[in-house]
């Protein structure tokens, strides 16, 4: 079913709107709860908490990119759960992994700091990004966003694992020095 389709159901208030979403994008929306999560059961409560948070955002929203909308949803529903069950300490998910890797590009002020910053720090990575070789960017992206393992990044970017590694590596170092030219404490 086409996603257009899928928004006017749930703009009709029609459960077969979660159906259809299910079977159009459950498998994608499990992929990145369990990158985040390394759990099958989070997982699966990430995404029916996906499922019910679109269903209460449309109306009024309505996506123009429904995969991209409801993959926001479930990765920040993903990254809360984790933060609540593992407060203590981490799990060994591609979430914790990739987080320790951008640890020392981002800094960690107090919460209202990062709060008025985040979206002038958004802004800044995405036009880093934007300057970067397409192959660089999705390789970036696959990894710190989706949270996609490294060998499974590095084969869809059509790379050895070793080489996805090493460009990550000069890829977040040079981000560091555009963010402090930016004038992001780092």
């Amino acid at each position: 079913m086409r996603d257009e389709k899928i928004i006017d159901l749930y703009w009709e208030r029609n459960e077969q709107a979660i159906k259809h979403t299910d079977e159009k994008y459950g498998k994608y929306l499990t992929k990145i709860a369990y990158n985040i999560l390394a759990d099958k059961e989070d997982s699966k409560e990430s995404v029916n908490d996906t499922y019910l948070a679109a269903w209460n955002s449309m109306p009024p929203q309505r996506p123009t990119a429904l995969s991209a909308y409801l993959g926001k949803i479930t990765r920040q529903i993903s990254i809360d759960i984790f933060r609540k069950r593992n407060r203590a300490k981490r799990k060994g998910s591609e979430f914790a992994v990739s987080y320790d890797e951008l640890g020392d590009v981002l800094t960690t002020g107090n919460m209202t700091e990062e709060q008025v910053q985040a979206k002038l720090l958004g802004e800044a990575i995405n036009k880093f990004l934007l300057e970067q070789p397409k192959e660089v960017r999705n390789l970036f992206i696959g990894r710190y966003y989706f949270l996609d393992p490294l060998k499974e990044a590095a084969r869809y970017c059509g790379m050895s694992e070793g080489k996805a590694k090493s460009v990550l590596f000069r890829t977040r170092n040079m981000l560091k020095e555009f963010l402090q030219k930016e004038g992001f404490d780092i």
